[in-house]
């Protein structure tokens, strides 16, 4: 179809997310992955993987500041390039160090498939869970080229799937949809960090205009008759 031309990104379907030894394991992350390559085998325009790709001293890792617990403290980040605004954040555990092996895509993922694996949250000074951009707008401090990727390829519809639903995948599809793109998060191909918190992400998703969507609902079944 001329008028649709899907992408799929997939995103931090790494090893420190998933069981039995991630850093930062999301409770049956690695469950996702057949349905994900299920979706891989589709017609896609272009087939993107992102990777949480971080520097030592990245600025989420709660043992980059003192007193401070992963997962219980929250911190005040200021835009390295403009003190006025400022963005509060959840520390984490280390995870998905450049070039260690909890960085790495899951080997389950049909990763031959792939046309590009983006990195991201490489700028140790802010936190990014989009792999679009950073949260800071005034001005941003760094931006992936994600949005110019999908353009130069016609892309009108993107299809979000990956880990973890409540922080990378909901980011990633707010920004998609801001972006101007027709939006599906594949909610079984996804998992959340804090189950409990779901479904106030799920109403968050939506209000952005992204559309939360099954396997078994017309908006996969397209792409599987999409020509």
């Amino acid at each position: 179809m001329a008028n649709f031309r899907p992408a799929l990104i997939v995103v931090d379907l790494q090893e420190d997310f998933c069981p039995p030894n991630g850093s930062l394991a999301v409770t049956n992350g690695r469950d996702i992955v057949t349905l994900i390559n299920k979706l891989l085998a589709s017609p896609f325009v272009v087939r993107i993987a992102t990777k949480d790709w971080h520097p030592q001293d990245h600025i989420s890792f709660a043992i980059n500041h003192q007193g401070k617990k992963p997962f219980e403290d929250i911190i005040t980040i200021v835009n390295p390039l403009n003190e006025s605004e400022t963005n509060d954040s959840r520390l984490w555990p280390v995870h998905c160090i450049q070039g260690s092996p909890g960085a790495e895509l899951i080997p389950e993922l049909h990763a031959s498939q792939l046309d590009l694996v983006l990195e991201k949250g490489t700028d140790p000074r802010v936190e990014m869970y989009s792999p679009f951009y950073d949260p800071f707008t005034s001005p941003r401090v760094y931006d992936s080229g994600l949005t110019k990727i999908l353009k130069d390829k016609q892309v009108t519809d993107v299809y979000v799937v990956g880990l973890a639903a409540d922080y990378c995948v909901k980011n990633a599809a707010i920004d998609a949809a801001k972006e101007g793109f027709k939006t599906y998060l594949v909610e079984e191909c996804t998992r959340a960090v804090d189950p409990s918190a779901w479904p106030e992400c799920k109403r968050e998703i939506e209000t952005s205009g992204a559309k939360i969507v099954s396997m078994d609902g017309p908006e996969v079944s397209r792409l599987m008759t999409a020509q």
